[in-house]
């Protein structure tokens, strides 16, 4: 509308919230993001109480770029819990394809083939096949690009686009060679390192497997540069560095479970039963699948269950907590003059209902402790506060739903320097204390206050409430609108709410009324939305430890097929080696799910409490569901994977003995 229509609507009073928007269009060649960046320094500087907040196409909105970018790193994490998993299943198919090899190996080395030339023809081979997965991979993830912007991309309000970076692109790749090798090198390298005779002896007689440690070195490098890579290009270099220690750490923990339970194994008292013992034996006998397959099922159950106890925890605390204890509606911008009026308007329509009603207007943090917020060093959950507008309020008694942890609340009727009350979490994570001053822009004023306490502030009420409370004398006389809640009785709320907002809209035309309900199904709609994103991402880690466990099996293939003959030809049924099997598989699959149920709770436990700030309450059957689907995966993709071994006939396999 135009500037005169605007007036005539006698919406812009002393008070009224109302925000002017400037757009500046630099000269053709002149119009870079270094020169936009000096653009925006320099009016900062020029103008440092300015109460205004500049926006360029760098930053046009700095909490929603945050939350991108958080999701962004969320990706990158999963994905690199994939590479993780992916490089266990690398070195069990190159130990495989090595057992396969091995007499072709020894054939070789008696025909004058050095290790080395051994060696290099073997990894060319592997890295070629890395080379095939490679492009395989870049070219599946650029089909699952546009089949998820065809899928999901009326979810977004706005037009996507999928485009590839060549950038990216070669960084999946780097991703994807260094894995490979990493996990080829030591495999590789053991079959290098064995004589002649041992060659041909370990076909039937398999010895310790021992790596030298030039192997392990050159493993541990290509390792160590996945992990500098992982942390160099991540948006978030802490978080990235935090997860690749939390992986390493798994991987400690894990090959320690596989330790124990190997030697209870090999403790275990003799069992009546030959088949039971033979499961047993089979835990803990050199070339064991124990280490493999904890591993490559571990990580995936580990991460299923940390997911399951967020989700479960974040839908109790907005399905069942909030909406018991919500208002109904917010009333904002209701004139100053008119607010009794207004109240006393609700309470004849709505009779019965608590109402709450505080002054309300905007101002933005400028310093802290004398420091200008620009150069603040602000922890990532409290920068929020000093990002453009905050609302404030000034109140003589302490808001519903806080707690004074430290300083003292204003005595009644204080009329000295102005002070101001903080929430608590937020001061830390700004650096403020009792006692520290702060200065914000107030309808074009600076107002300094000191902090006179800090709060605990329950912001899952849904009441009203403030990061910044200040006393009253502060802002004495200053015009301002007022924000009210209503909360109706529940046993009228869902006939007076549709009746209560037209009466609102009609009467008093200038007042915004927000249902709560509305903007509750909303948030729960983005959630739902939020979740079922880190579900696919995570079932991309899932799908791995599948494939993992799938090439553990197929690495310990030749061992069991002369188990599976030998005791055969002693007598055994399929019936009989099976159930030895799926006591072994059981085995695995409960001492896996134990540990991922432990982890991914604790992981759980930390994310809602530390980031999240949330409560935690156990899941404990979504969890024990996700940990017994490792015990099923373990037994069925197990027999899967000897149930060809089991109708082998011991005729061919004892002629090549």
């Amino acid at each position: 509308m135009s500037d005169r229509a605007l007036a005539a609507t006698g919406l812009l009073q002393p008070g009224s919230l109302a925000r002017w928007t400037y757009r500046l269009s630099l000269p053709a060649g002149r119009d870079g993001d270094g020169e936009l960046e000096r653009v925006v320094a320099e009016a900062g500087a020029a103008f440092p109480d300015a109460g205004w907040n500049v926006r360029t196409r760098l930053n046009a909105d700095p909490r929603f770029t945050a939350n991108i970018l958080r999701f962004s790193q969320f990706l990158t994490l999963v994905g690199l819990t994939a590479l993780v998993v992916g490089g266990v299943g690398v070195a069990n198919a190159v130990t495989a394809f090595v057992d396969r090899k091995r007499m072709s190996v020894g054939i070789m080395e008696s025909l004058g083939a050095t290790g080395g030339t051994v060696l290099s023809v073997y990894l060319a081979q592997v890295m070629m096949m890395a080379a095939i997965g490679v492009v395989l991979g870049l070219a599946l993830g650029a089909a699952l690009l546009a089949a998820a912007v065809v899928a999901g991309g009326s979810i977004l309000p706005i037009p996507i686009s999928p485009t590839l970076s060549p950038g990216e692109l070669g960084l999946a790749s780097l991703y994807g060679f260094l894995t490979a090798f990493a996990a080829s090198i030591v495999p590789l390298g053991r079959a290098r390192g064995l004589t002649v005779s041992r060659l041909f002896r370990d076909r039937v007689a398999p010895g310790p497997k021992r790596s030298s440690w030039p192997y392990l070195a050159a493993a541990a490098g290509a390792g160590a540069a996945v992990a500098l890579l992982a942390v160099a290009t991540a948006e978030d270099r802490r978080v990235a560095l935090v997860f690749l220690l939390a992986a390493g750490a798994a991987f400690v923990l894990l090959r320690l479970v596989a330790a124990l339970l190997m030697a209870g194994a090999r403790r275990m008292p003799r069992l009546p039963s030959p088949w039971l013992r033979l499961a047993v034996a089979n835990l803990h006998r050199p070339g064991a699948l124990t280490p493999s397959l904890v591993l490559s099922l571990g990580l995936g159950i580990t991460l299923l269950v940390t997911i399951s106890v967020v989700d479960g925890n974040l839908g109790r605390e907005i399905n069942r907590t909030l909406p018991e204890r919500a208002p109904n509606f917010f009333f904002v911008d209701v004139p100053g003059s008119e607010a009794a009026r207004f109240q006393s308007f609700l309470e004849e329509q709505a009779p019965g209902a608590a109402l709450e009603a505080v002054p309300m207007m905007r101002g933005r943090v400028l310093s802290l402790k004398g420091v200008p917020v620009a150069a603040v060093k602000a922890a990532r959950e409290a920068e929020w506060v000093l990002e453009g507008d905050r609302g404030i309020t000034y109140a003589p008694a302490m808001p519903e739903g806080s707690t004074v942890t430290e300083g003292a609340w204003w005595p009644a009727g204080y009329s000295g320097p102005p002070l101001v009350s903080f929430d608590g979490e937020l001061a830390r994570g700004l650096g403020l204390a009792v006692g520290d001053d702060l200065a914000v822009n107030v309808l074009g004023r600076t107002v300094t206050a000191r902090i006179a306490n800090l709060r605990k502030v329950d912001w899952r009420r849904l009441g009203i409430n403030f990061v910044m409370v200040f006393s009253p004398n502060t802002f004495a006389g200053a015009p301002h609108t007022d924000l009210m809640t209503i909360t109706l009785r529940p046993e009228t709320a869902a006939a007076l709410e549709p009746r209560l907002l037209r009466d609102v809209a009609r009467a008093f035309p200038n007042v915004t009324s927000v249902r709560v309900k509305d903007a509750l199904e909303a948030f729960n709609a983005v959630v739902a939305q939020l979740v079922l994103a880190i579900r696919i991402a995570s079932s991309v880690a899932i799908g791995a430890s599948v494939l993992v466990l799938a090439g553990a099996l197929a690495a310990g293939h030749r061992a069991r097929i002369y188990d599976a003959v030998v005791l055969k030809t002693l007598g055994a049924t399929r019936g009989k080696l099976l159930l030895a099997y799926v006591v072994e598989y059981g085995a695995l699959g409960l001492a896996t799910a134990l540990f991922g149920l432990l982890a991914g709770s604790a992981a759980a436990w930390y994310v809602l409490t530390r980031i999240m700030r949330l409560g935690f309450t156990a899941e404990f059957l979504p969890a024990l569901g996700w940990s017994m689907l490792a015990v099923g995966l373990a037994v069925v993709v197990g027999l899967a994977a000897t149930w060809r071994i089991l109708g082998q006939k011991p005729a061919p396999f004892l002629r090549s003995l």
